[in-house]
């Protein structure tokens, strides 16, 4: 790993991963423990609507892909309030639609581009030194939203209709919290693609959670395994010229079965 540091772009790719790993422990901890999780696939499949906008308008993908993330999000979060309405279908056809504009917007702009099949599978190799200013800004305001809401994020996160009982302002943090999920979705497509985003947010807070006994301790020991799944995933697509973004998500994926495993066969021992 030392001699691949020599390097810029592996330079910039590292410090992309433990920038991005840092945003993913904290935000996936709460999409995980507010079963937020099919909510955050739809938002990251529907950001292709904003990619392929963003093309056609001659702006910069991963804006297009921010602002029409929030959009959608904002969708999601004041039908969900609702509660009259099948949550899974309009996220289902919402997921569609954006893949969907994405594809049209981009035949209409002369098709496929390198570049843009990037952004579904992720291109941490290829990021600019301004997408680091860029996650560095979201991992700041991710930082100070989760420290000063921390203790009705908490509450929320297990008991809404108490801690709205108690004034939190759970119907706000519920769209600011879709919001945040929604820009962290689109920092993390730079990463490993909008196809295995969800895989990265969602796997390391599965894994903490087994052996956390809060939410704090969760974000922390999510964020450390992020770092570590995406430092091992570079190095390994590195040595053997596997793709980045694959690379990153086979070493969650392998370490999730490996601690599930575990897990079972623990409770097993103690049922025996």
């Amino acid at each position: 790993m030392i001699e691949a540091l020599q390097y810029d772009f592996m330079r910039n790719a590292v410090l992309a991963g433990l920038l991005v790993s840092f945003a993913c422990g904290m935000i996936g901890s709460l999409i995980v423990v507010n079963r937020m999780v099919f909510i955050s696939g739809g938002i990251a499949h529907a950001a292709y609507g904003g990619i392929g906008l963003a093309v056609v308008f001659g702006l910069p993908p991963l804006f297009g892909a921010g602002v029409f993330s929030v959009f959608i999000a904002c969708i999601i979060g004041v039908l969900s309030l609702r509660k009259t309405y099948r949550m899974d279908t309009i996220i289902g056809a919402l997921w569609a639609a954006g893949m969907a504009v994405g594809i049209i917007c981009i035949d209409r702009a002369g098709g496929y581009r390198t570049d843009l099949m990037s952004y579904l599978f992720g291109s941490i190799l290829a990021v600019p030194t301004v997408d680091l200013w860029f996650t560095a800004g979201l991992d700041s305001a991710v930082f100070l939203f989760v420290v000063f809401f921390y203790h009705d994020l908490l509450a929320m996160s297990y008991d809404a209709e108490y801690a709205g009982l108690r004034r939190v302002p759970v119907r706000a943090l519920h769209l600011i919290l879709l919001g945040v999920s929604a820009l962290t979705v689109v920092m993390t497509i730079r990463v490993v693609g909008l196809i295995l985003v969800i895989a990265l947010l969602t796997i390391p807070t599965y894994i903490s959670e087994e052996f956390s006994g809060s939410l704090g301790r969760m974000m922390v020991f999510s964020t450390f395994l992020s770092a570590v799944f995406t430092i091992t995933g570079l190095y390994l697509s590195f040595s053997f010229n596997l793709t980045s973004g694959a690379s990153i998500i086979m070493v969650s994926t392998t370490s999730f079965f490996i601690v599930f495993l575990f897990s079972a066969l623990r409770k097993s021992a103690r049922h025996s």
